[in-house]
């Protein structure tokens, strides 16, 4: 698979890139991407303060990233499709006017940070709300709704979530390190697919 990311100006894009046509990406100079990773159609990405996509990293059709705050989607990462991430909101406490055709001072957005964990998946149609981190190997269920921080490698599921059970920590490290060992050479470097092959008849 070779790069099939459009041409914007990312602040960083590895290799083994695809994003789909119908996705839609916004102020690319605040995004970095790693390597062997799928954006699908009708994604939704608007860089805020930062976007930092790691390595592995799936998100799925009809997800969005938007809220003008900082976004770390850490490796091994995954959104299903709907999933909503905000970075950001607005102050509903009745001290500013609200939504984005106001404009300053009227309104006055709060931006925050969201961080999701390596290995972390996070089930089709979920919210997460500003200022949450979802922690190393969490596992979130279809429809929830997350509006604090989830402990890593636990399995999390409701609106608002709770914790269910552990998620299997040592297996899930043991297929990374294999796979490491196959995709990165001596120094570090991940080895794209195209050089990966390359040997092949």
């Amino acid at each position: 698979m070779t790069n099939q990311a459009p041409r914007l100006p990312f602040a960083r894009i590895g290799q083994d890139v695809v994003i789909w046509p119908m996705a839609r990406i916004v102020a690319p100079g605040a995004i970095s991407i790693g390597d062997s990773v799928i954006i699908d159609d009708f994604v939704f990405v608007a860089g805020g303060a930062r976007t930092t996509i790691g390595s592995f990293v799936h998100i799925a059709s009809f997800s969005s990233l938007a809220g003008g705050g900082e976004l770390i989607m850490d490796d091994f990462a995954g959104l299903s499709g709907g999933v909503r991430i905000y970075t950001g909101n607005e102050d509903y406490l009745g001290d500013s006017l609200t939504n984005p055709a106001v404009p300053a001072p009227y309104r006055q957005p709060i931006r925050s940070k969201v961080r999701i964990g390596r290995h972390a998946i996070i089930g089709a149609n979920t919210v997460v709300l500003p200022g949450v981190e979802i922690g190393d190997g969490v596992a979130i269920g279809a429809n929830s709704l997350i509006t604090k921080n989830c402990e890593p490698w636990t399995i999390y599921a409701g609106s608002p979530a709770k914790p269910l059970k552990p998620r299997p920590r040592a297996r899930i490290l043991a297929l990374e390190a294999k796979l490491r060992g196959e995709l990165y050479d001596s120094a570090g470097r991940y080895i794209p697919k195209r050089e990966r092959e390359g040997g092949r008849s």
